[in-house]
């Protein structure tokens, strides 16, 4: 079976049904993980159904995947039939059912302030502090281009983000002022934050920042540069923002998938008595 071939096809075809390009090499590499385990056989229509299952199943019991990375793995091996065979099989069965409730992590407002304080590298500080100040998910920092920053009217245009929308968030005056004084130091050319070479800032580089500003800034909570958009999100409600606006600036389709900040902000935990105060 010839797999660079079909991940092409793939690649190809979900690109004319305009899927994110973030969307796009997320489906490939799950689809290449599933491919490198179906060599034996010639082509996909030779592939039954049990052997997607006892895959998924191994991937599940043996590996101890998680319930994100197998419903990941079920979709893409779902878009490799659809696309690349015109087939549509079955698999809504491989899916978790089970949903597991976790609130996001998120930073301390003063931990953010002691992460932006102990960055001292210009350009480090810019990336951390427009990720917080603007709620952006990785992908759509290092997609930032110079054009996007409407400094006339403070506001940020984020492009072709999750699901193909833009939006448009608004650019503190810190902010702005922080980025007048980038501009003039680095000079980027197209990207707002570009690589040595003058190329697409990557994404392993923006985690190396803010792991090194976590510790030199001796933040102990666990969390990643998504972490600084969840802050974000908690920051604003618990401050008063409406839910629904909130919804608006992170790009969210469903209100449901912003409420679950309010989870963290609804409980004053300052005012709310605990059984201990009455013994």
């Amino acid at each position: 079976m010839d797999s660079e071939t079909i991940l092409k096809t793939l690649q190809n075809r979900l690109k004319l049904q305009r899927y994110a390009n973030n969307t796009i090499k997320s489906y490939c590499s799950y689809a290449q993980v599933f491919l490198e385990q179906m060599e034996k056989y010639n082509s996909l229509d030779e592939i039954p159904i049990s052997e997607i299952e006892l895959f998924i199943n191994t991937k599940v019991i043996q590996e101890n995947i998680s319930a994100s990375y197998q419903r990941s793995l079920v979709g893409a091996i779902k878009k490799v039939f659809e696309l690349v065979e015109n087939q549509k099989i079955e698999l809504n069965y491989l899916y978790p059912k089970r949903k597991v409730n976790k609130l996001p992590t998120f930073f301390s407002q003063e931990e953010v302030r002691n992460l932006l304080n102990a960055t001292e590298n210009l350009k480090h500080k810019a990336i951390l502090t427009i990720i917080y100040s603007c709620g952006l998910r990785l992908s759509e920092l290092i997609n930032l281009k110079i054009a996007d920053i409407k400094s006339e009217s403070d506001l940020l245009l984020v492009r072709q983000s999750k699901g193909n929308k833009d939006r448009i968030v608004a650019l503190p005056d810190k902010l702005l002022l922080l980025l007048r004084e980038y501009y003039k130091v680095y000079q980027p050319k197209d990207f707002l934050f570009e690589g040595a070479k003058g190329d697409q800032y990557s994404e392993r580089s923006v985690q190396l920042i803010l792991k090194n500003a976590m510790n030199k800034a001796g933040v102990l909570s666990k969390g990643s540069v998504h972490t600084l958009r969840h802050s974000y999100a908690t920051h604003l409600i618990k401050s008063g923002i409406d839910v629904r606006v909130v919804q608006e600036l992170l790009g969210h389709n469903d209100i449901r998938t912003t409420m679950i900040y309010t989870h963290i902000t609804d409980i004053d935990k300052k005012s709310t008595p605990s059984p201990l105060d009455f013994l």
